[in-house]
């Protein structure tokens, strides 16, 4: 059976997600994807590349991921399956998820603190007298 493997990174999130040909099931760090991400909205971020392509129930989803917030973690999972997509059939897949921005790496992470100041950019109260 031919396993199709891609990383996808969010903020401090990182997903290394494994497609094989299968039934549809998904299972993050050895859990159901319900059991992993409780919230709906946020489960339904992880199946999006998917579904776009009408895929869903073709293809299994084995997925390690650390870091990060549930969030982070969910984007980091779809940047992954996107790519994973895309390794798989090049042509069809790549330009419907280019369009819906799912190939595109968020870079944005937390500005660090900086000495002096109470977080990255706020300063303390200044004090007159």
């Amino acid at each position: 059976m031919e396993t199709v493997n891609a990383v996808g990174r969010r903020k401090t999130a990182i997903a290394r997600v494994y497609l094989v040909k299968g039934t549809g099931e998904i299972k993050i760090n050895r859990r159901a994807l319900l059991d992993y991400f409780p919230v709906e909205e946020i489960g339904l971020i992880v199946k999006q590349p998917l579904e776009k392509l009408k895929i869903s129930d073709q293809y299994d989803l084995k997925i390690n991921v650390s870091g990060g917030g549930l969030r982070g973690q969910a984007e980091a999972i779809r940047l992954g399956v996107s790519r994973a997509l895309c390794k798989l059939d090049l042509e069809n897949n790549r330009p419907l998820l280019k369009k819906e921005g799912f190939l595109t790496r968020d870079a944005r992470v937390v500005e660090r603190k900086k000495y002096g100041r109470k977080k990255a950019r706020k300063r303390f109260q200044f004090t007159k007298r």
